[in-house]
C-alpha cells in the first residue's frame, strides 16, 4: 500500500517534480510531468470505484502511469493492477494506491514511465 504524499515525495526527491493541478473542476488531480517539455508521466486521481469496476461505495484514489505493453499485460494479473483509467489501456495502467500492491514496485513502475515518457 502506498499513499498520494509517498509518491509526490518519492518524485519530488527522483526527479524534482512538483505536482502540477490543472483542472477547477477536479482540484485533487495531480499531473506529475517532465521539467522541461512537461510531458505527463503520471496522473493521480480520485474516481468512484464503480467507474473502476471495483465493488464498494464512494472512491478509490488511482495512479496511471505509462507502461511497456508486454509489462503491462503481465501486471494486470497483481492484485491492485487495473485497466489504465482514461488512458490508452495498451500502453498504461492504473494502480490503485489503497491495495496491496507493493510500494517498491510502484516506485519501479514510476521510474519506467518517467523513461518511457521522456
Amino acid at each position: 500500500m502506498i499513499e498520494r504524499e509517498e509518491i509526490l515525495a518519492y518524485v519530488k526527491e527522483k526527479f524534482d517534480t512538483e505536482p502540477d493541478y490543472p483542472w477547477f473542476k477536479y482540484p485533487s488531480y495531480a499531473v506529475l510531468r517532465h521539467k522541461g517539455g512537461g510531458k505527463w508521466y503520471g496522473l493521480i486521481m480520485n474516481v468512484p470505484r464503480i467507474k473502476l469496476g471495483l465493488t464498494g461505495e464512494g472512491s478509490a484514489e488511482i495512479l496511471d502511469l505509462k507502461c511497456d505493453p508486454e509489462l503491462n499485460s503481465l501486471l494486470r494479473s497483481e492484485q491492485g493492477i487495473l485497466p489504465a483509467y482514461h488512458m490508452n489501456k495498451k500502453h498504461w495502467i492504473t494502480i490503485v494506491l489503497n491495495s496491496s500492491f507493493n510500494k517498491e514496485e510502484t516506485y519501479n513502475l514510476i521510474n519506467l514511465s518517467y523513461d518511457l515518457t521522456k
